[in-house]
């Protein structure tokens, strides 16, 4: 039976391969300029746009690691950070964003975050250092969603770690460098379906295992089945009350988004600005089923894991002698879930990485050939194109290698990442689409503090600081922003003019 299974789930995969290459070279045929490769030629419809946003929102950094560690640290208060996800990084974030960025950014003939604010803030040099900025934390970023699926495939289909990464790696390089952009939102749509299916399903048959929704939830709401502050603060670490890291973790990953770049990209896309309303709804509805299953199976596992110093022996430390949470999910999947829904979480969480993993790329390439190559000298489409293909075969090389190579450096710079990029984005990004005031020395202190401020409370206050630093990184730019815009000279009307499409 084993055997079978094993072979049914290699099959599974390899047919969900030859699918995905198939929409890479059918989408290699319609590619024809860079506006085509980056934005799929911003002819996207509302399910495409929305499917995109959030199967780029949600990967195997969710299901495998945050599921597991937060679920088990937080229990049934993980619920905040759906609540969070869905109605600010998903529902205000289309209601506020989608229709303002896409306008702005075919007025200003902008397809990437810095190309924006170079446009925006007339600054060549602010273009290239975000650029800089979008390379040196997605490429990191995007090794670790490589690491954590490669885990998964490692154990369900009996893969050797490196053997799961190349495999990952080649398949992602095949039919993005084909295809580019449109060939990642047709798959994402594909994707975006087994993902709802499968996370309906996965809840369902977890829950069912312990009485079903009512039971499960009314159980974890029994404070012997909830230490909600388990591991956060760690023990010996009081530094950070267990209610703030909640709070900044709610903050960071709803906030967050606004400013991602590989997010903000779904509103550049899409075809028309009546189609936003539409595309708000569904991204809505799936961001709320994935966000739900993925934190209320981590939330589970203190039904099925009632004696954590025995139940959860196989997964613990040497060095710290305290239970790895990042393999809590993988070894739940493989020990308490029957195999055939192995093989349908297996696909679920397959499908949320491969397009995580597409966007990371994406971005990452254009931050070269497009922000960088292109503040240099004026590239041609023909020049363009090649770059950008080629650029995104080094970038999956690159992630490839750093994942092999599990660098402590490179982990500690992967999981500062979000907080980082949004410091850096979010505020010179927000007040830039609303506020006509704000000035270049804004946009450039806002960038600065916000990466200054992740980083160095990441190294000041460590690892345990991680959520609580990238909130601070956010907030911090939202106040400085404003400030050094108000005591720096306005900027120039015709071009304010321009981007909000005044006279």
């Amino acid at each position: 039976m084993g055997d079978h299974m094993s072979l049914l789930s290699v099959s599974i995969v390899v047919l969900y391969v030859l699918v995905m290459v198939g929409v890479g070279y059918w989408s290699m045929r319609r590619t024809k300029t860079v506006g085509d490769f980056f934005l799929g030629g911003r002819t996207l419809g509302p399910w495409m746009s929305a499917f995109a946003y959030g199967t780029t929102y949600f990967s195997a950094v969710l299901f495998i690691g945050y599921a597991g560690r937060l679920g088990w640290g937080f229990g049934i208060h993980t619920m905040w950070i759906v609540l969070g996800n869905t109605l600010i990084g998903t529902l205000l974030a289309w209601m506020v964003l989608a229709r303002r960025t896409r306008d702005m950014t075919v007025r200003l003939n902008a397809m990437t975050m810095p190309e924006f604010l170079r446009a925006r803030y007339d600054s060549m040099p602010l273009q290239v250092i975000a650029a800089v900025v979008v390379f040196v934390f997605l490429v990191p970023y995007s090794a670790s969603v490589y690491m954590g699926l490669s885990y998964l495939f490692q154990k369900a289909l009996g893969l050797q770690y490196n053997e799961a990464l190349i495999s990952l790696a080649v398949l992602t390089g095949i039919y993005l460098v084909m295809g580019g952009y449109f060939a990642l939102a047709v798959s994402d749509f594909i994707r975006g379906i087994v993902e709802f299916a499968g996370v309906l399903i996965m809840v369902l048959l977890l829950a069912g295992m312990k009485g079903g929704l009512a039971t499960t939830f009314s159980a974890l709401l029994d404070p012997k089945n909830a230490p909600a502050m388990a591991f956060y603060p760690p023990p010996g670490d009081p530094s950070f009350p267990g209610w703030m890291t909640l709070w900044s973790l709610v903050l960071i990953t709803s906030f967050g988004p606004w400013a991602l770049p590989q997010m903000v990209q779904k509103f550049y896309s899409i075809r028309s600005t009546a189609d936003v309303k539409r595309a708000m709804i569904i991204a809505t509805v799936f961001a709320f089923f994935m966000s739900f299953g993925a934190y209320y199976s981590g939330a589970l596992t203190h039904l099925f894991f009632p004696n954590p110093a025995t139940d959860l022996a196989s997964i613990v430390d040497v060095a710290t002698k305290k239970p790895n949470l990042d393999l809590l999910m993988p070894f739940f999947i493989m020990s308490y879930v029957p195999q055939w829904l192995v093989l349908v979480i297996l696909l679920m969480v397959f499908s949320a990485s491969m397009s995580s993993l597409s966007s990371l790329v994406l971005v990452s390439s254009s931050a070269i050939a497009i922000d960088i190559y292109g503040a240099v000298r004026k590239p041609s489409q023909k020049r363009t194109i090649p770059l950008m293909r080629i650029l995104c075969a080094v970038f999956v090389a690159l992630s490839l290698l750093i994942a092999v190579s599990q660098f402590d450096v490179i982990v500690n710079l992967m999981v500062i990442a979000w907080g980082a990029l949004s410091g850096a984005f979010l505020a010179p990004y927000l007040y830039g689409l609303f506020w006509k005031r704000t000035t270049k020395a804004g946009a450039y202190a806002g960038m600065i503090c916000g990466v200054g401020t992740a980083v160095g409370l990441f190294f000041f206050w460590g690892k345990p600081s991680i959520p609580v630093a990238g909130a601070i990184a956010m907030i911090v730019p939202l106040i400085i922003v404003p400030l050094v815009s108000l005591f720096t000279a306005p900027p120039d009307k015709e071009l304010v003019a321009k981007a909000f499409g005044d006279g």
